[in-house]
């Protein structure tokens, strides 16, 4: 038998301080009632699907996203496949095969604006009769604690694209952070006294913030390691694709493969074209000077 679980639903892209408060209130009710704290989660984004919308990006790949919500304390997250098979159940039908039968759900915790089944017709009025039935009980979030969190992943979103990472990471409560591969590059960094660690993100999905250079910090070998990053397409050697690449500061060590997560801390300047590699060379130096002075004032 299925544990009796307490969960909430939701996209929570960004898992922001306005979704932790959220969750916080089921973690506390599962507590009380002796149930687990889950969360039902649907991916991909039904805009990815519905509307084929190859050109949204998101603030968490699924993995990022299953893992902030476990720091929070939720300890189930139920990764709900989105199709269009999925999109066309009723809401009872959703509600007893999914919520019911599959998740054994006691209570939910969700907004009062939720809407959920076929052509999302159905809202908590109808919820909290379904619920009725199925024997499970339903907390309303009110408009007044909804509007209350005045945060929303699309203000992240736009904050990021307009490369302020500060304002991101203070609607996040965290710093706004990338998981990826370091691959090879080439090698252009090492030529100006500045290897870099080329970073590779799988999922195309994953905003990246603005171009420009920011101070970054990633944990290697469980140790804090700052540094600065580049986003562009290096237009001083004429690129052509974009790429992240990272220069750690003191650190010298072969990290080809290794998965990092790199975390933003603050944004230096847009990416620019120099006349020539010693021009970008001292910028580098002074970007450099900048970012340390920062770090040491953390």
């Amino acid at each position: 038998m299925k544990s009796p679980k307490t969960i909430t639903i939701g996209t929570f892209d960004g898992v922001h301080i306005g979704h932790q408060k959220i969750l916080e209130r089921v973690v506390k009710l599962a507590e009380q009632l002796g149930s687990t704290p889950a969360v039902l989660t649907l991916f991909p984004h039904p805009r990815m699907v519905l509307q084929k919308e190859d050109s949204i990006k998101l603030l968490n790949t699924i993995e990022e996203r299953i893992e902030l919500l476990k720091t929070i304390g939720v300890e189930e997250v139920i990764v709900k496949e989105f199709t269009k098979e999925f999109s066309n159940l009723t809401a009872e039908d959703y509600v007893k095969t999914i919520l019911v039968d599959e998740i054994n759900t006691k209570q939910i915790v969700i907004g009062y604006d939720h809407h959920f089944g076929k052509n999302r017709s159905a809202n908590i009025i109808d919820l909290k009769e379904i619920a009725n039935k199925y024997d499970f009980k339903v907390e309303e979030i009110s408009a007044q604690d909804i509007e209350n969190i005045t945060v929303s992943s699309t203000k992240i979103r736009n904050a990021l694209n307009d490369g302020k990472v500060a304002l991101a990471n203070s609607f996040l409560g965290y710093n706004y952070f990338i998981t990826g591969k370091v691959i090879k590059g080439k090698g252009l960094g090492r030529t100006l006294d500045f290897p870099t660690a080329n970073i590779y993100i799988k999922a195309s999905y994953k905003l990246i913030p603005k171009d420009g250079v920011y101070v970054v910090k990633s944990q290697i070998k469980d140790i804090d390691i700052f540094g600065m990053m580049n986003i562009g397409t290096n237009p001083t050697v004429n690129g052509k694709t974009r790429s992240i690449e990272v220069h750690f500061f003191n650190f010298d060590e072969d990290i080809y493969d290794s998965e990092l997560r790199i975390e933003f801390l603050k944004r230096l300047r847009s990416e620019q074209k120099f006349k020539n590699l010693e021009a970008l060379k001292s910028q580098l130096r002074n970007d450099k000077t900048i970012a340390l002075g920062y770090i040491n004032s953390l």
